[in-house]
């Protein structure tokens, strides 16, 4: 009887690792390639929280930028309002295009529709182009095809716990029953195991130079003086919002 469930555990679980490795060899390639056919890029402060966070970061850098300048109201209420209608930079001027005519809306759906925007989207495409950016293709592949080998783990113990429970009282066949069941656990927890090295790095916003780029960037943000604006704008670069000391203003951004 507990052969029907081995069945369908070893089936999942065969199919989700060859996606991985698969979604590795993707990942691997398309990084060699855009290694031979990069980019110069210049690195700012947008370009930098990109790497670091994706387009999520860059709003919330373009949000404390404009705010800390007297441009931008954020409340912490889940409001932000408009203060000076001039955009000093493309991704300023998204920003008050994308809050719209009225000069207020709602926090969180303006950092939803502001990651969405092409200006934002562009700055991944370049440093994709660079070489330093995993592409938003390869990522959430990646993504995927790991989080299909954690559910191919789960629903593996999960019938070998419905196989031990349907399997005689007797020791042989428990064991014979979980020894059996072993090939699936061990299939799909290697390849994890294996995936925190070889996967793991397509799976961040920035690409292996990308990840280089941000530990060198890292080094002159401690010795810095975080009360300046650009420490402070570097900060959340790198790090979010959790690098503002002012908790309404953390409040106010996440909405």
């Amino acid at each position: 009887m507990w052969l029907l469930f081995l069945v369908p555990a070893c089936a999942v679980a065969v199919l989700s690792c060859l996606r991985l490795v698969r979604a590795a060899a993707t990942a691997d390639a398309m990084t060699e390639l855009s290694q031979e056919h990069s980019e110069e890029v210049a690195i700012g402060l947008y370009e930098t929280a990109y790497l670091s966070g994706g387009p999520s970061r860059v709003v919330e850098l373009a949000m404390v930028l404009m705010s800390g300048r007297g441009r931008l109201h954020l409340a912490h209420t889940g409001w932000t309002t408009v203060v000076d209608p001039r955009g000093r930079s493309r991704v300023e001027r998204a920003l008050i295009h994308e809050i719209g005519p009225d000069g207020q809306c709602r926090t969180s759906e303006l950092r939803q529709a502001l990651a969405d925007h092409p200006t934002v989207t562009e700055i991944g495409v370049r440093l994709s182009l660079a070489g330093l950016a995993t592409p938003a293709g390869i990522r959430e592949s990646t993504l995927l095809a790991v989080r299909q080998v954690r559910q191919a783990l789960l629903f593996a113990v999960l019938l070998l716990i419905a196989a031990m429970c349907l399997t005689g009282p007797g020791e042989q066949g428990c064991a014979a029953t979980f020894a059996w069941f072993s090939l699936p656990l061990i299939l799909t927890t290697g390849t994890l195991l294996m995936a925190r090295v070889d996967v793991h790095p397509y799976t961040r916003w920035a690409a292996p130079a990308g990840q280089r780029l941000l530990r060198e960037l890292r080094i002159p943000l401690h010795r810095s003086a975080p009360d300046t604006e650009r420490g402070l704008l570097t900060a959340v670069a790198m790090d979010g919002a959790e690098a503002l000391a002012d908790a309404r203003l953390r409040a106010a951004l996440r909405g």
